[in-house]
């Protein structure tokens, strides 16, 4: 199912021809995107992204989470979905990344409100958490931009560059997004 954001945007679900074009996009931009995505330093050919990629079509339904391209004028720009969902407890967290050509427009901002819709609307989940790296003011301002809290600092939540980042932790509820919308 894809998902409309704009007229440019459009969030669709990742296949494994998409593999080459995200290698390629996270090959082209590696400098960049390794200073906060810590999966760039183990991403060295297309392959590695074919196997991600295959990895969550492949999940048992269960355990699937939903992850989508994201189009730009029918462009791959770069990815955006869910991870961590635990449909028991009605919760997930949202990841993206952005190739830098096409950072600092909102796109991010833009497909996140889209997928808190969907997970609150179609999905009925109750709470969805946004964890981002200390300094990482860009990622760290789209929750903040989309009405989340900021619960607190996970100590040494990510392995970034070899060393142990600290994330911060935003999350919002579905009662304080239907409020919000």
């Amino acid at each position: 199912m894809n998902i409309t954001v704009s007229e440019e945007i459009v969030l669709r679900p990742v296949e494994l021809e998409d593999a080459r074009p995200l290698f390629d996009l996270i090959h082209a931009y590696r400098d960049s995107l390794r200073i906060w995505l810590p999966f760039i330093d183990y991403t060295n050919t297309w392959e590695d992204t074919r196997d991600f990629i295959s990895s969550v079509i492949h999940k048992h339904p269960d355990e699937k989470d939903d992850v989508f391209v994201v189009l730009i004028k029918e462009s791959i720009a770069g990815l955006i979905g869910f991870r961590s969902t635990d449909r028991a407890n009605r919760r997930t967290e949202i990841g993206y990344w952005l190739a830098p050509p096409f950072e600092g427009k909102g796109t991010v901002t833009l497909c996140c409100s889209a997928l808190i819709d969907y997970c609150f609307k179609v999905r009925d989940f109750n709470r969805i958490a946004i964890r981002v790296a200390i300094g990482n003011s860009r990622s760290s301002n789209i929750p903040k931009r989309l009405g989340f809290t900021l619960e607190g600092i996970e100590r040494q939540g990510e392995l970034l560059n070899k060393r142990f980042t600290d994330l911060e932790v935003y999350s919002i509820l579905r009662r304080e997004w239907v409020k919000k919308s």
